[in-house]
């Protein structure tokens, strides 16, 4: 089984358009992963039907007992992150470090788990999906990433997959980070401008440093062919395979208007590239396939 993970060093790259493509045209079992659990939308482009959701818990936050609270504010005094005055709790300030709990000399205040969102297992139009929904202002992401990719792996391996695809947030901080480690490979959708090729930069640099192989997929890259060139170059300098172009395709707005991919237009420019892509992909994650056997939709 191969795990590859669909990151861009900024966001507007087309990096769910391509994960959405690639899981609808890899045939083989397989189980898609949404770690974009702060704004997440595979789900858009390949319509699950949940069947399992869990709360997310990421960590502790303070409650207070009113009857036992003297309104002393002692805990605010102490508190460094204003959270919590005369034993009044702003949750999305609270950091759940305990502090006021050991603080309080009347015992009003005590930790309780945090409910930051929820995961879900659902099946979709590409198969297995897991995504996750944050609650607003909520936090640790990284985390949850890590709780999905833990189930997806679990189901994955029950089931024989030969594939998990993961379409990982944007940037490249902690949610990143935590979609990045530990796979096969990296796909790094670039999109040919100043802030793409500085992004992308940025993005190769955490792949190697976490020792995952990379490859770059330029969509969009009829739009400025200088800087297609650029990313390229920089891609020759770090040794890192171009694995794919796309070239700008009206066809792609469609299908995220209608909520389908747009290997939906099987003649479509876009298509077209997608699919080339995605047999290169394939050659490239699933040695183990017999000889003959097709697992990318022709």
């Amino acid at each position: 089984m191969k795990q590859w993970v669909v990151l861009s060093g900024k966001g507007g790259t087309g990096k769910t358009s391509v994960t959405a493509a690639l899981a609808s045209l890899w045939k083989t079992p397989g189980v898609c992963v949404d770690a974009d659990v702060d704004a997440a939308n595979l789900h858009i482009l390949l319509h699950p039907e949940n069947r399992l959701r869990e709360a997310f818990i990421g960590g502790k936050t303070a409650v207070c007992d009113p009857e036992s609270c003297t309104a002393c504010n002692q805990c605010g005094e102490l508190c460094r992150f204003d959270a919590i005055t005369y034993g009044h709790v702003n949750r999305l300030a609270c950091e759940g470090c305990g502090l006021c709990v050991l603080a309080c000399p009347q015992k009003a205040l005590r930790l309780t788990d945090r409910v930051n969102g929820n995961w879900f297992e659902a099946q979709s139009s590409a198969g297995p999906l897991f995504y996750a929904r944050l609650g607003a202002g909520e936090g640790n992401s990284g985390k949850l990433v890590g709780k999905l990719r833990e189930k997806a792996r679990e189901f994955a391996l029950r089931n024989d997959s030969d594939w998990i695809l993961i379409d990982g947030p944007p940037g490249t901080g902690c949610p990143t980070m935590a979609a990045l480690t530990g796979n096969d490979a990296m796909l790094a959708v670039a999109e040919p401008s100043p802030s793409g090729l500085h992004d992308l930069e940025r993005l190769l640099n955490l792949a190697q440093n976490f020792r995952v192989k990379a490859y770059v997929c330029i969509n969009k890259e009829d739009l400025n062919t200088e800087m297609a060139l650029k990313i390229r170059s920089l891609c020759d300098q770090r040794g890192v395979p171009v694995v794919g172009t796309i070239p700008y395709d009206p066809a792609v707005v469609e299908g995220a208007r209608r909520g389908l991919p747009v290997v939906k237009w099987p003649e479509s420019a876009a298509a077209h590239a997608l699919r080339r892509l995605a047999r290169h992909l394939d050659q490239l994650s699933f040695q183990d396939n017999e000889p003959g056997e097709r697992s990318v939709a022709e």
